[in-house]
């Protein structure tokens, strides 16, 4: 099965890095969903959630303030300015 290879990076470094099925992020213009074999692309993203669906874990979500997405051959990289774990505990 084709995955993604993902790297989420904030101001301080790297925040996570790995293999992916899919991403989800706060693009400018709405959500977009990224899968492999997505055709290239690059966004600006506004504040809100970005989500990493890893195979076999629970879906891994941070709260961005904005930043950008870049998309190319599988290779997906998140930059924003900063990114905090989201928990479900309330």
């Amino acid at each position: 099965m084709a995955q993604l290879e993902v790297d989420l990076v904030d101001a301080d470094g790297k925040v996570w890095s790995g293999a992916a099925r899919q991403v989800s992020v706060p693009a400018a213009e709405g959500e977009i969903g990224i899968l492999p074999g997505h055709t290239p692309v690059l966004a600006l993203l506004r504040a809100g959630e970005v989500r990493v669906h890893v195979s076999g874990s629970p879906v891994m979500r941070w709260r961005v303030d904005g930043g950008f997405l870049s998309v190319d051959s599988d290779q997906v990289t998140v930059a924003v300015d900063a990114a905090r774990p989201v928990t479900d505990q309330g």
